[in-house]
């Protein structure tokens, strides 16, 4: 089927450039002109119902009226999307809130939410007849790429900046990729991938610049919408970066709304790390600090300059919903939490949403009757270096039971004082 898609609107001055061959506002430049995808809704609802839905294959893939595309994706590609939702009681009680459901696409193909925005963007690609495709990472949305990429035949080109986890690294090259480590920055990957593309005629993954990829990143949205249809959580909380994946879910579950498929709404919560949290700041005064100061041990999230801030600012603003802001230490004990009281291995990143959870339920932002669902956007094993700051050392003992006995007895002792 062909694409429902209506217009193709500038963020900040509504200019349509449908058609123009643009993937920013010429008037508002690459920083601020970031475009937004909009779709006919009224024909959309009129072919994705429920009734629909519990027909088609259990993929991201199942809500194309929803999607960029004109042609069907590769059938590589369909193993993406229908992660589950977990009920987490153990860690609901821990963070003070009545009800914990967390999104794992920590079990999606490559072990990230990014594998939404990458298929759609080598199946948009692939429709433009590109055979070569590029983009600069802190390391999920590389590893992504190059994992979609090679199930699709099609070449990658990753940039990635010298801080890159070793397991993301490993990835990539796993997939075949060519991967450019840049002596430098992620901004600076990031430019030098942008002056690639534009040289070599590369297609950009960037889901900063690239519209389409963050209709991508909104099928974990509209998954959520449709299997919380019936029983819907008050608030939706995700960790923030460059602010594309926040964007995406609250898109998805407007959208769900619009056509139909569900009859509520929900609140986002956007979370970010203390020391590099410019969305959450611009949020309150209307504008994006460019300065770049700050960081994170949560290596995904850590944009100090993100350029899809207004989108995430929109999402978060439209639900009624609100930002907060955690710290390193805060997101450690998010890792280590998720893990033991839910079964849910998150990488830092992922885990910032759960903090984020703790941090809103300390500020009586969310309230202790709540339910909410957390968007756990990458597996742990993708940042090991990152985890083991969270998770502790093992016990390393000779083959002597008398060791394990002082150990266990030590470990008796400490839980009840």
């Amino acid at each position: 089927m062909a694409s429902l898609i209506k217009t193709l609107n500038c963020v900040q001055c509504g200019q349509n450039h449908l058609g123009a061959n643009v993937w920013t506002c010429p008037t508002c430049g690459p920083d601020e002109g970031i475009l937004e995808i909009r779709f006919d809704l009224d024909r959309a609802a009129k072919t994705l119902t429920r009734a629909s839905l519990a027909d088609r294959n259990r993929s991201h893939w199942r809500y194309r009226e929803l999607l960029p595309l004109d042609h069907d994706p590769p059938k590589s590609l369909d193993a993406i999307g229908w992660t589950p939702l977990i009920e987490a009681p153990r860690l609901a009680k821990a963070l003070g809130v009545r009800r914990i459901r967390l999104k794992d696409d920590g079990r999606s193909a490559s072990g990230s939410f990014k594998d939404r925005a990458s298929s759609v963007g080598v199946a948009h690609a692939i429709e433009q007849g590109r055979n070569v495709i590029a983009c600069a990472s802190t390391g999920n949305a590389a590893s992504s790429l190059a994992g979609c990429s090679a199930a699709a035949g099609m070449q990658a080109n990753i940039f990635v900046s010298e801080s890159v986890p070793e397991g993301k690294l490993l990835q990539l090259l796993a997939y075949g990729a060519r991967v450019f480590k840049v002596k430098g920055t992620y901004a600076q990957a990031y430019d030098l991938c942008s002056q690639a593309c534009a040289r070599f005629g590369w297609y950009n993954r960037n889901a900063a610049i690239n519209p389409f990829l963050v209709e991508g990143k909104k099928t974990g949205g509209l998954e959520v919408a449709e299997q919380c249809a019936d029983d819907p959580p008050d608030w939706v909380s995700c960790s923030v970066g460059d602010g594309c994946s926040i964007a995406g879910v609250g898109k998805g579950l407007s959208e769900m709304n619009a056509v139909g498929v569900i009859d509520w709404h929900t609140k986002m919560l956007g979370a970010q790390a203390a020391d590099v949290a410019p969305i959450a700041a611009a949020y309150d005064s209307g504008s994006l600090d460019r300065t770049g100061n700050g960081g994170t041990y949560a290596d995904s999230i850590d944009v100090p300059v993100p350029r899809n801030w207004r989108k995430a600012v929109a999402a978060v603003r439209d639900s009624k919903g609100a930002f907060v802001t955690v710290t390193d230490d805060e997101i450690a004990e998010a890792v280590r939490l998720t893990g033991r009281l839910a079964g849910v291995f998150a990488e830092p990143a992922a885990a910032t949403a759960v903090a984020g959870i703790a941090q809103a339920r300390r500020q009586s932002i969310i309230d202790e009757n709540a339910s909410v669902v957390a968007m756990i956007t990458g597996n742990g094993l993708k940042d090991a270096a990152g985890a083991r700051k969270a998770v502790g050392q093992p016990h390393v003992v000779r083959p002597d039971l008398d060791e394990i006995a002082r150990i266990v007895e030590q470990d008796k002792k400490a839980s009840q004082s």
